[in-house]
């Protein structure tokens, strides 16, 4: 099975993250600065549920009063400005508007904005010692919605964005493909499994016992329940320690296998820090792909408009 990924993919991401001055305080940042050329391998839809419920550029600043974003949906929590006035209605209209444009467009991710009363999944607020009321109106949407879900922050960090790019790839890579048969199921199995086992070795093995015990293979909807627990495992981080352990197994694996070699990759002991380790994972994918073959550690080969 053809392990690539050509179609670019579509991301949103808080405005505010992508540099428009739409914050409470007219400020913004360009997060996406921080990927270089990278960032014109996707296609982003910024969107703002603050700005879409016609709230203006500066404002008073929001927040939660009752309960979180879910509370808020059940119509048993409300959202207030500083003055205290009731901007429920406004904010809710808001936040559906982008809603519906995320879904219009299809996207296969959303980059938020953590802290934030309304995009905010696990603060919302920016202050040191409170999380505020987790998560936001608009975070509460995408959570429900099940969204492949990434703090802006993360892309500062080589080793983070390294790591949530490879789930996201394999995420819509898996997401994407019409699987009729179990043997096409089993293919894309095998090729995500040393990944999902990297995320979260309990519940691949869960994954791996299910497949083994389908009662009947020749109907798909037998292994849509499971394609979806397999998506919800590529939602989730690693951690360095992990990732610089299966780097080296994984690298071992092609070096023995494939005669490939890179001189910078370093055993897990070796202290280095993660933009270095982020070099080496690159290098390494770089080093497969030259010769077609699959690093288990980032096994979907992103080639946007190839």
């Amino acid at each position: 099975m053809e392990n690539t990924l050509n179609e670019k993919i579509k991301i949103g991401i808080s405005a505010c993250m992508y540099g428009a001055k739409v914050r409470y305080n007219s400020k913004g940042f360009d997060i996406l600065g921080y990927l270089k050329r990278e960032k014109n391998d996707f296609l982003w839809t910024p969107v703002c549920p603050e700005v879409m419920s016609g709230l203006s550029v500066p404002r008073s600043s929001i927040r939660l009063v009752g309960g979180n974003g879910f509370d808020f949906w059940e119509r048993s929590a409300q959202v207030k400005n500083r003055s205290g006035k009731n901007v429920s209605g406004m904010i809710r209209a808001g936040s559906m508007s982008c809603f519906e444009t995320l879904k219009r467009v299809d996207v296969d991710a959303y980059i938020f904005m953590e802290g934030s009363p309304s995009c905010g999944i696990n603060r919302t607020t920016l202050r040191k010692e409170s999380l505020g009321k987790p998560p936001g109106v608009f975070g509460a949407l995408l959570l429900k919605e099940q969204m492949f879900l990434i703090p802006a922050l993360d892309l500062q960090s080589p080793l983070k964005w390294w790591d949530w790019k490879r789930r996201l790839v394999a995420f819509t890579w898996f997401k994407r493909k019409e699987l009729n048969t179990f043997s096409e199921f089993f293919e894309c199995w095998d090729i995500l499994k040393i990944l999902c086992q990297e995320i979260d070795e309990e519940s691949s093995k869960g994954v791996e016992e299910s497949i083994e015990f389908f009662s009947d293979k020749t109907n798909p909807k037998e292994f849509e329940k499971i394609q979806i627990e397999i998506l919800d495992i590529l939602r989730t981080p690693s951690n360095p320690i992990k990732i610089k352990k299966w780097l080296w197994e994984n690298y071992n694996s092609l070096k023995k296998i494939h005669s490939i070699e890179v001189d910078k990759v370093r055993e897990p002991e070796y202290l280095r820090g993660v933009t270095h380790v982020a070099n080496e994972m690159l290098q390494v994918e770089l080093e497969a792909r030259k010769v077609k073959k699959c690093f288990k550690s980032s096994p979907i080969d992103y080639a946007p408009g190839r």
